[in-house]
């Protein structure tokens, strides 16, 4: 069961979709939300969820007090999923649902208009090297100046190519086999990071 863990929709449960999807763990979803809460990434947020799967990310993040989400899933069972669990979502905290789009990644990124605050990237584990790089160079312009960029994959992968798009890793974080790089324009002094290591791991 995926469920929202806090905010206004706390305990709303979120469909899953079938086969092509790997939503992120509630354990997960849980540290990763306390760091950006911590970080004051979320209030007010512009978020932007690719590859949302259930779109837990992104909704999870409205719950906190994001102020929109834009959703982004191409398969269209997945997406009717996205768009239930969305109106779910906005019929419990009474607020605006989050905006569904029915579109691959690179498509939607050729036309939106951002910026965007908070962007979440869970692609498949198969993605190649060279297209998450071009989703991150599509990407990086549609980020507001003080962006962070969440990039989950598996932690044997290979870490993203961020520097190709004008970003830097400012944290990294394993749970078990999920692997997430937090990111930034590079250049920009993360926030409230001096005093911890780039580095963290932890075992689930």
């Amino acid at each position: 069961m995926t469920r929202i863990i806090a905010g206004r929709a706390r305990g709303i449960r979120l469909e899953v979709p079938g086969a092509g999807t790997r939503p992120t763990s509630d354990r997960v979803r849980e540290s990763l939300f306390a760091a950006l809460e911590s970080l004051e990434a979320i209030d007010g947020a512009r978020v932007l969820d690719l590859y949302a799967g259930s779109g837990a990310l992104g909704l999870e993040a409205l719950s906190r007090g994001a102020s929109t989400a834009d959703l982004v899933e191409r398969g269209r069972p997945a997406a009717a999923v996205v768009r239930r669990n969305a109106g779910a979502v906005a019929r419990a905290s009474g607020r605006p649902p989050a905006r569904v789009h029915e579109a691959s990644v690179r498509s939607y990124l050729a036309r939106a208009t951002g910026p965007y605050d908070l962007v979440f990237t869970d692609p498949p584990y198969d993605l190649d090297d060279a297209a998450m790089t071009a989703d991150l160079i599509a990407l990086a312009p549609l980020l507001s100046d003080d962006a962070v960029l969440i990039v989950e994959r598996a932690r044997r992968s290979t870490p993203p190519d961020v520097e190709a798009a004008g970003l830097h890793v400012f944290r990294e974080k394993t749970y078990g086999d999920t692997a997430l790089w937090w990111c930034e324009r590079a250049g920009e002094a993360a926030p409230a990071e001096q005093d911890q290591p780039a580095t963290e791991s932890q075992s689930r």
